[in-house]
Parts: structure tokens; C-alpha cells; sequence
């Protein structure tokens, strides 16, 4: 079994279901997270190659929101189907307490599963229903006790359907609807006084249906809404001030992509339907200003000050490629033509990884494999070809965290596994099979919590299972007993 450098054996140690006292809160060793915190620019690797399977069976349908998150020590994840219902589970990893329930969600009048899992300080937010109050807004702390309804918006079982949910500054900033106001924006602090209505900015009870909300650097919040069915505006919220519309655009056609923060600004796309291509617009605060017009544009990601995105020029969409912006028209060019001729490359998955952004590629000569940028053409090349040949290794499932970048890659005789690398060639290596042979285990859902990296994947019984492997500081891995 091929080893991570320096990498230390740890006691494999099956960490199954338990089940704590519910009465009381499960305990937090705060000595070891402020130990944590202050290692958190060390450099990280992993102590073992061997995944731990947790926990019970999970759905194997991937569903927008329901990804495990971090928070408080440990990671919370949703188990269950839509004909038994759902439940909230929290798992301490490899180490601690163990893996376990915290609450039953049967199913609701709508049949919807809890979903939009979101981390905002020690707890976690979500929206969930049950048959007194529709869907509602929820949290979490991790315990029994502190798993709750946060407020009734909109009494009695019809359901205030909270949704674009968004941290920042400790706060959850997201949409929904009541009676009064229709569906507007309101924020959270996780307690029922906590909970109010940011504003009502199309008063009555239409609603502007607030969503895709960013954060610049100065603290300021945007994000996209309706005005009176017919208008798309990009809005404006400074802190202690009323919602500011920057922009206002016809909602035929308005189709927008972003926002996007690069440091004060903000990057956004506008549709056009007459022209049947889109604008890539900025704003530092003030009008929005176009600096570049596009067939399409794909995924985007702040990188060093600048913006890299995909994007094509050709009608048909096939020329897909790298670009970045600096904000201005004249700074808004191709960093570099990967797959040369009519096609594009079609990059994908873009994950920043401290200076560089790491994504998935094909250049046509070697299939779709891990390719790596600092946003210029000289910066930019594959990181390693995993699977030789036209076809590539297709990885997937792109996450970054302490200086690691992992993912999903489909290589012959291992089938479809999970990877992990710090960046470079000499150390991209695979974690072991959690599919024996060329079997597809199919890794989704990379995330640190604590001293693991999580993910879950499908074993030989066809059961996809949530795994974890220790994760930790140079150095802090534990030798194994001789």
C-alpha cells in the first residue's frame, strides 16, 4: 500500500454507532479545537490511506443541500428515505464520541427531506417540515436538546419554504415567505427573537424571492431578486443600512448567473435574449459596468484579485475555455487556449487552492484529468495525467482544505476512487479501495471536520456509507504500537 510522505500507521479503529445520553449535551474537548485553530496554517496530511466506514446506510441520490457539514466538533449529515422519513446525524469522526442520531424528521406534508444544510458559527441551520408547521427554518448544536424549530414565519402548517440560505458575519441570512410580506429577506441568529424580516422590498405580499447572495470584502451583501414579476435587479445590502437596487433589468430573458466577490467587487452575468449571448458585468458598490460579452459562462472563482471563470465566444458554445478579469474590459481575457482548435477544454470544478485553482480539463490528447492554473498561460498545465490516453481519468468532486486538494478519479484496475494530492505530481496518490477491484465506489462529499476528512462512497454491497480518514497537522499523527 503506497503511503503519504512521512506518513504515520494509525490503529485502525472501526468507529461504529452509539448512542449518548440524550439528556445531557455531548461533551467538546474546547482544549484540543483552540489547538486546532492555532495549527490551522500548518501545513496538514493525512495519517492513514485507509478509509473507516460510519454510521449507518445513506441515500445514493445526490440532491442539492444535503451535503455533511462541519460545525461545532462534529459533522452533520441526513440519513434516510422519503417513504420512512429522515434523520439528523452527527458523527465525531474516528476519534470522540462516536456516530450517532440526534433527530427523526417523519415525512411532512409535502413529502420534502430536511436539506440546505448550512454551518454559521458552532451550529448548523436547515430547512425541515412536520405536519403542525410546514417547512420551516431549524437548527442545530449538535445535541438533542439543541435540535429545534428556530421560529414559526409563517404560522400553521402552511410553511414559510426558507431557502438561499447564506452565512456571514454569525449570522444566517436567507429567503422566505409569509403572509404579510410575500417572500423576502430575513436573517437569523439561531433564536426566535433573533429572527427578523431584513426588509420588505416590494412591500405587500408578492415578495422578491431574494437568492444567490455573496459577500464582498467590505462587509457588504449582494444578491439577485424579483420586483413585481416583470424586473430582475441586482440589490445591495450594507450593514445597518436598507437594501440599495444597483440595477434593474427586464426578468424576460434576465437569466444571471454569480454574484460572484473578488475582494470589493462583484461579478455577475446578465442574459440577453435578442442577442442570444450573455454580459459579464462589476460593481464596486455603484452601477454595475459591463466588461465583457460571452456565448456562455460556466462555473467562477476569486483567485489572487482577479476572477477565473469559463467561458465561451463561439455561438454554438463549444469553445469553452479558462478566463480571467481584472474588472476591466481591456483586463478580461483567455489565460490560455487548452484545448487548441474549435473545441474547448470545457474547464470544470474549479476549487481554489491557496494561490492556484485547481480544475478539470481535456485537451483533447489526454482525455479529462486535474489541471492547474495561477491565473496565467505559463501558470496553467495539467497536474498529472492519472489515467493515460484519450479518456482520462474524468475526476470529479474537486474540495480543497489545509493545502490538500481531493477528489474523485476513475483510473483501470481501481475503478472509481478517492484521491488526495498537496498540489503536485510526486504527491497524488489514491486513498485505498473502498470498492475492491475495478469496481466504482463513486467518493462524493469531501469535508473536514475536526481531525478527519469525511466523504461518502459505495462499497461492494452497493451501500453508500459515509467514510473518514484522520487528517492533522504535521507531525500530530499518532505511530503505531510496536
Amino acid at each position: 500500500m503506497r503511503r503519504w510522505r512521512a506518513l504515520s500507521l494509525v490503529l485502525a479503529v472501526l468507529a461504529g454507532c452509539s448512542s449518548p445520553d440524550p439528556a445531557r449535551p455531548a461533551p467538546r474537548d474546547e482544549a484540543e479545537s483552540r489547538r486546532v485553530s492555532a495549527q490551522a496554517s500548518a501545513t496538514w496530511e493525512l495519517c492513514d490511506l485507509t478509509p473507516v466506514p460510519l454510521g449507518p446506510a445513506l441515500p445514493d441520490v445526490e440532491m442539492e443541500g444535503r451535503e455533511p457539514v462541519h460545525a461545532g466538533g462534529y459533522l452533520f449529515f441526513f440519513v434516510g428515505d422519503d417513504t420512512s422519513g429522515q434523520s439528523l446525524w452527527v458523527s465525531s469522526g474516528t476519534q470522540g464520541e462516536g456516530t450517532f442520531k440526534i433527530k427523526d424528521f417523519p415525512p411532512g406534508p409535502t413529502g420534502m427531506p430536511p436539506t440546505q444544510l448550512i454551518r454559521v458559527g458552532e451550529r448548523v441551520f436547515f430547512s425541515a417540515e412536520d405536519a403542525d408547521h410546514g417547512e420551516e427554518l431549524w437548527t442545530s448544536d449538535g445535541t438533542k436538546a439543541g435540535t429545534h424549530m428556530v421560529l414559526d414565519l409563517w404560522p400553521g402548517p402552511t410553511g414559510s419554504f426558507p431557502g438561499s440560505f447564506f452565512e456571514a458575519d454569525g449570522r444566517l441570512y436567507f429567503a422566505a415567505g409569509d403572509e404579510a410580506h410575500g417572500r423576502e429577506l430575513w436573517t437569523s441568529d439561531g433564536t426566535t427573537t433573533g429572527t427578523v424580516l431584513v426588509a420588505d422590498i416590494d412591500p405587500g405580499p408578492e415578495g422578491t424571492n431574494p437568492d444567490r447572495l455573496t459577500r464582498s470584502s467590505d462587509g457588504s451583501l449582494y444578491f439577485i431578486a424579483q420586483v413585481q414579476v416583470f424586473y430582475t435587479v441586482v440589490m445591495k445590502l450594507t450593514p445597518g443600512s436598507a437594501p440599495v437596487e444597483l440595477m434593474r433589468m427586464s426578468s424576460e430573458g434576465a437569466v444571471l448567473g454569480g454574484p460572484t466577490a473578488v475582494g470589493r467587487r462583484v461579478f455577475f452575468v446578465m442574459g440577453d435574449m435578442h442577442r442570444h449571448n450573455v454580459h459579464l458585468l462589476v460593481t464596486d458598490g455603484g452601477p454595475p459596468v459591463l466588461v465583457g460579452d460571452f456565448a456562455s459562462t460556466g462555473e467562477m472563482r476569486a483567485l489572487s484579485g482577479k476572477l477565473l471563470f469559463a467561458a465561451s465566444t463561439d455561438m454554438d458554445g463549444m469553445d469553452m475555455e479558462l478566463w480571467r478579469s481584472d474588472g476591466t474590459a481591456k483586463g478580461t481575457k483567455r489565460v490560455k487556449d487548452i484545448r487548441v482548435g474549435e473545441e474547448g477544454s470545457l474547464p470544470a470544478e474549479l476549487t481554489v487552492l491557496g494561490s492556484h485553482l485547481y480544475f478539470s480539463a481535456d485537451d483533447g490528447l489526454r482525455g479529462r484529468e486535474v489541471w492547474v492554473s495561477d491565473g496565467t498561460e505559463p501558470g496553467t498545465g495539467i497536474l498529472t495525467d492519472l489515467e493515460p490516453g484519450a479518456e482520462g481519468s474524468i475526476p470529479e468532486q474537486l474540495a480543497a482544505d489545509q493545502g490538500n486538494l481531493f477528489f474523485s478519479a476513475q483510473t483501470s484496475g481501481r475503478g472509481r476512487e478517492a484521491w488526495v494530492s498537496n498540489g503536485t505530481t510526486r504527491v497524488t496518490l489514491p486513498l485505498d479501495n473502498v470498492a475492491s477491484g475495478a469496481s466504482d465506489a463513486w467518493p462524493r462529499s469531501f469535508v473536514r471536520s475536526g481531525w478527519d476528512v469525511f466523504f461518502t462512497a459505495v462499497n461492494d454491497q452497493d451501500v453508500r456509507r459515509l467514510w473518514a480518514v484522520p487528517f492533522r497537522p504535521e507531525g500530530r499523527c499518532p505511530t503505531q504500537s510496536r
